[in-house]
């Protein structure tokens, strides 16, 4: 597999693609307006202890207090001789207390960020726990004996009552590059601890690296066949960087120089878009649909567009077999974590049931966030869960809708036109006017004139008010705006935008819906019925109007 990171820097935001085999798998944003806490170390104040929840509110200088769980408040054993699990919160912790703790969780919604006193501090090869007394080796390192090896060469150097996970990257690599990385990691815990002491609470006493930085340490590896940075200075910062970490890497670095912009050169813009519909069709035909809840994420597999050369049983699991490895891809790219629910096509077979799981675990393997796949439920559902730290990629580029607040659907233009003509009749009981105009979404505009005004007219007979209408295609569907009200003479000046005998220059829109010989434009949302301009759809004419009445005008092309 080839793997490769493009890199793409401007003022607003940096974007950081890994794509294997040339299809994007992850996706990294940073922008300065959402500065990333996760990794950041912070002298607190503990703000509140609840003991019904077995957890602490801590203030640590951000807009919400972030939360800290018991377990996560214990120090380890070798930091303060108790045994985790044997303490209430409220046993740990008082308010008022000043504590040193790690984000391990990004902040989203109305929750404040989540807490750790377990600190941790990552180099290039090992991470250290100086709160720790313990040895690991990176899960991704599979030889036996290189876990090994590795084990024995940490456990050397491992500094009393300390601890040391080695990395992946560390993998074939000896003493000294190991005592290389430790000899960087202690003197900034002691700078750490000189920080905490000095500086008040609540205050940032660590920040991790920027993200490009993060990238190099943490990503880039042996692996990685080329990394790709569209901006000079960036790229000679990498350089810079790799010259001191692993200059073996340099050579891999390329600098972009095409004129396309380079996530679009290698795909990226469109794989995006792809990653934030709710739909995502596979090259068989079938489709996946993505739904998201509080509690979890939903993922429905359909034979769509498929049916198979064969039989019934091998169109299904050949859609649930590509579904499996895409739906692997899009939960990395889009970032799914928590609870994820697969609802695959139903599969009589028992080994194909089988193959399809093996497919969905061996792709999980290649996620370096923690995933487990937890098999079927009774109900033949595949059941996971996936470690959450940070937001997903909707949450990074999206914002709820402003016109249906997030329910992904607006009122159908019949419910909305029936709802606006009870708000009028409101409105206008008892108005001192003669006249109203009124702006809306011209699909509903449509529903209220009704066929030659006949609607129209019948609410006008209700109120006894003339009702001029203004269809408005930029409007929002479920909304209405009174723009005049008054006399005949004064509403009729503002409602009618053409006079007879004018000449204008207009886009034909669409054929006349009961005369497709005509054709349809507008101005300012008003109507234009264009004689014989069903012809002419798509392109701008010239037109002269010859008559105007109260939702329409009539004319002929000139």
């Amino acid at each position: 597999m080839q793997k490769k990171i493009i890199i793409n820097c401007d003022n607003k935001q940096t974007r950081v693609a890994v794509l294997e085999d040339d299809r994007l798998v992850e996706i990294y944003l940073e922008r300065p307006v959402h500065q990333r806490v996760v990794g950041n170390i912070y002298k607190g104040v503990v703000a509140n202890v609840l003991p019904g929840m077995q957890a602490a509110f801590v203030d640590i200088g951000l807009e919400r207090n972030a939360f800290l769980y018991v377990d996560d408040a214990y120090l380890p054993p070798a930091a303060n001789g108790e045994e985790k699990g044997k303490k209430s919160i409220e046993q740990l912790l008082r308010p008022g207390e000043e504590i040193m703790v790690q984000v391990v969780k990004e902040p989203f919604g109305s929750k404040g960020a989540r807490l750790t006193r377990q600190i941790t501090i990552p180099g290039r090869h090992l991470v250290l726990m100086p709160t720790a007394d313990y040895t690991g080796v990176s899960r991704r390192i599979e030889d036996a004996e290189e876990r090994e090896r590795l084990r024995q060469l940490v456990t050397s150097l491992r500094p009393p009552g300390m601890g040391l996970i080695v990395r992946t990257v560390a993998e074939g690599v000896d003493l000294p590059v190991l005592q290389q990385d430790l000899n960087f990691l202690l003197p900034l815990w002691e700078r750490l601890q000189a920080r905490y002491r000095q500086q008040p609470a609540p205050s940032l006493i660590y920040q991790d690296l920027d993200l490009i930085y993060r990238i190099i340490r943490d990503l880039f590896t042996e692996e990685i066949s080329s990394l790709v940075v569209d901006t000079r200075y960036e790229y000679e910062k990498i350089l810079e960087t790799l010259e001191v970490i692993q200059p073996s890497l340099k050579s891999r670095v390329e600098y972009y120089r095409k004129k396309t912009p380079i996530f679009d050169f290698y795909g990226i813009e469109a794989e995006i878009e792809r990653a934030l519909s709710r739909i995502v069709w596979l090259e068989c035909g079938g489709y996946l649909v993505f739904d998201h809840t509080e509690a979890l994420t939903v993922i429905d597999v359909n034979t769509g567009k498929y049916t198979g050369k064969t039989n019934l049983a091998d169109t299904v699991l050949k859609t649930n077999l590509e579904a499996a490895v895409e739906i692997m891809r899009q939960i990395r790219l889009r970032d799914i974590g928590g609870i994820i629910i697969i609802d695959f096509i139903d599969m009589e077979n028992e080994e194909h049931g089988r193959q399809v799981l093996s497919t969905l675990v061996e792709k999980s393997k290649l996620d370096r966030t923690k995933t487990h796949v937890l098999g079927l439920t009774g109900l033949g559902l595949v059941e996971m869960t996936r470690k959450k730290a940070r937001q997903g990629l909707d949450a990074m580029l999206q914002q709820v809708c402003p016109y249906c607040q997030g329910r992904g659907k607006v009122l159908a233009a019949d419910v909305v036109s029936a709802r606006t003509e009870r708000q009028l009749r409101s409105f206008l009981d008892g108005l001192d006017a003669e006249a109203v105009l009124v702006e809306l979404h011209q699909s509903v505009a449509g529903l209220i004139i009704g066929p030659g005004g006949s609607h129209l007219r019948k609410l006008e007979e209700e109120t006894g008010k003339t009702i001029f209408i203004r269809g408005n295609e930029n409007m929002h569907v479920e909304k209405y705006r009174i723009i005049a009200f008054g006399s005949l003479e004064e509403v009729q000046k503002l409602a009618y935008p053409v006079a007879v005998g004018e000449k204008h220059l207009v886009k034909v829109e669409e054929p006349h819906a009961n005369n497709p010989y005509d054709g349809i434009a507008r101005i300012n949302g008003f109507v234009i019925d264009i004689q014989s301009g069903g012809a002419y759809v798509g392109e701008t004419v010239t037109v002269e109007i010859q008559e105007v009445t109260k939702t329409f005008a009539r004319a002929k092309i000139v």
